[in-house]
């Protein structure tokens, strides 16, 4: 991930202009620290901190078509950008980066090229000839990306709130999927798929077609000329990642630069389930796998740092950011500069542990859709910043997007959890994978029931940050909250202990409206809770809030899960996890 920060139409064009635009440049550097640009025409600055990924001796920012009269600054990935250089034979390309594309399809298609693009990406373009750019942001915002308005009439775009917050009256998030003209004088979106609408689709499912269309969105990723490796949690998502990428990677040309055995890396506290599980699929597919530990305290310690990278009070996001965050740290420190991931697959495949209560497949498929579309604030959020913190790239296959549009173009009766059928949630995807003769994974991983990630690293983890919550925020202080906090008020001291910082380092009412709120349970949209009337008295937000359902349950009085006797656990294929605990088993009725 690069950082990218552009002011365009400001009414200052002077050298302590450029400064202070360089300035605030700098507060973007951990994201890209291999290399900065700026440039400047006229009332118009463009600036570039550079991650070097993809052509790391030539590719520079900011670019430029052959007159330099178009010139770009990107953050981001364009997968398919030799097919797309295929189809510009009268250009001339000045270095090998993936997104040098960009100037010359704006040269032949005008501002109607962005949907060509085949990746992540945030991209400012200005046009010198007459002044004119255009900003983009990709699909699903995997980049993250605002957009800000000065006193003076100028427009602000940044990779991260912190590099324009101090000098816009007001900005926001650059909405995913759009573009903003200046020639037509606002925002327009450009990605318009079929699911979008809520249209409930009834293709059959094919797991052959499902299984195809996931391994070529892994495989185009594996484009890097650096050092990289998998996430892995040792849950379905991350665990299928580094299965497809080991079996291709020998046949890649990253393959062949940095050799056929993948690098796999995990995080947990000592004793966690991901640690575990990590390591047991790592030992299958054959990875050299690096297994990180941390303490509740080390987590703690580095909430400030956090909040203050990842932009968010969101009580899920920083939970689960914080030990990303600290993975990242260790994997950047080994030479490492991308890393691919599993977000995105429980909100294409209803997942979470709540879409169990899904009352029929067209509320299971709306609420998919409802879970897409806010990704760019919590997952795509957390995956993007955590790793950009250290200067880490994150790639994501799950929100490719073809891939999306072959797994939310199936009839969603496919995705319902049908216990009598023993399906259990994203039963299509872990069919599709269910090999027998090529196994991609053992058979207890590939229908392993999932963690939250936060629960996952240690299932003591987020009572410590509970208890640390406490022990800084008063009753008194919560009583007057909702007067202190009136937009987005916490409903509990964890998330009044991260507002508390997150105001601090961001005073701006803006920067409070970038977060969402709402209610939510088990990490659902507000809407789902529809579904069941008791999660409407549940404050809790994460996966613990979904009991009955996962086959571990939880005590708030004990110190971690209480294996449980529930009848989910009948349909994981005969495999129920175990978890070594000094405490009694309990039986709950659900």
């Amino acid at each position: 991930m690069c950082g990218i920060l552009a002011v365009l139409g400001c009414s200052d064009d002077s050298q302590a202009k450029r400064v202070r635009v360089l300035e605030l440049s700098r507060r973007l550097k951990h994201r890209g620290p291999d290399w900065s640009g700026m440039y400047q025409h006229g009332d118009c600055f463009l600036s570039h901190q550079r991650l070097a990924i993809v052509d790391p001796a030539s590719g520079d920012q900011p670019l430029y078509n052959e007159d330099k009269a178009i010139v770009v600054t990107v953050n981001g990935e364009i997968y398919n950008h030799e097919e797309l250089r295929k189809g510009l034979p009268n250009h001339r390309f000045r270095t090998g980066s993936d997104c040098d594309v960009i100037a010359h399809l704006y040269e032949e298609h005008g501002e109607d090229f962005v949907d060509m693009l085949d990746g992540m990406f945030s991209f400012v373009l200005l046009d010198t000839r007459d002044n004119s750019f255009i900003v983009a942001r990709d699909a699903i915002g995997i980049t993250s990306l605002y957009i800000g308005w000065g006193l003076d009439g100028s427009i602000w775009i940044a990779s991260e709130m912190k590099g324009l917050n101090d000098d816009c009256e007001h900005f926001e998030y650059f909405p995913p999927g759009h573009l903003y003209s200046s020639k037509q004088g606002g925002f327009r979106r450009w990605y318009n798929p079929k699911w979008m609408s809520e249209t409930i689709p009834s293709t059959p499912y094919d797991p052959l077609v499902l299984r195809r269309a996931f391994e070529d969105a892994v495989i185009k990723r594996l484009m890097t000329d650096v050092p990289f490796g998998v996430l892995l949690s040792g849950g379905l998502d991350s665990s299928l990642v580094a299965s497809i990428t080991a079996r291709h990677l020998t046949a890649t040309k990253a393959g062949k630069q940095w050799g056929p055995q993948l690098h796999s890396f995990c995080v947990g506290l000592e004793g966690s389930p991901d640690l575990k599980a990590a390591r047991e699929v790592a030992d299958y597919l054959g990875t050299i796998h690096h297994e990180f530990h941390f303490t509740v305290q080390d987590g703690i310690d580095a909430i400030e740092d956090v909040i203050y990278h990842v932009e968010t009070y969101d009580v899920t996001t920083i939970r689960a950011s914080t030990p990303m965050f600290l993975l990242s740290r260790k994997i950047k420190s080994l030479g490492v500069k991308m890393v691919i991931s599993g977000e995105g697959s429980d909100e294409i495949f209803g997942g979470y542990l709540y879409f169990h209560k899904a009352p029929n497949k067209e509320e299971f498929h709306r609420e998919t859709c409802r879970k897409i579309n806010a990704l760019h604030q919590y997952d795509c959020l957390r995956a993007n910043k955590s790793t950009s913190a250290w200067g880490l790239e994150a790639r994501v296959p799950f929100l490719d997007k073809e891939f999306i549009n072959v797994a939310m173009d199936i009839d969603p009766e496919w995705k319902m959890i049908d216990k009598s059928q023993g399906r259990i949630e994203k039963w299509i995807l872990r069919r599709a994978f269910d090999d027998e003769e090529r196994p991609y994974l053992p058979k207890h991983i590939l229908y392993r029931q999932k963690e939250q990630f936060s629960d996952g690293v240690g299932y003591s983890w987020i009572d410590g940050l509970k208890a640390h919550a406490a022990e800084n925020v008063t009753d008194k202080m919560m009583l007057q909250a909702a007067h202190i906090y009136p937009h987005n008020t916490p409903t509990s001291k964890e998330a009044y202990y991260y507002r508390m910082i997150f105001e601090r380092l961001f005073p701006q009412n803006s920067a409070t409206l970038t977060v969402p709120g709402g209610a939510s349970i088990a990490c659902s949209t507000a809407k789902a809770i529809e579904w069941d009337s008791n999660w409407s008295n549940n404050p809790d937000p994460s996966g613990r809030a979904a009991l009955g359902v996962h086959v571990l349950a939880y005590d708030p009085k004990l110190p971690g899960p209480i294996p449980v006797s529930i009848s989910p656990a009948k349909i994981m294929t005969g495999v129920q996890r175990m978890v070594e605990l000094d405490v009694p088993s309990v039986a709950i009725q659900t």
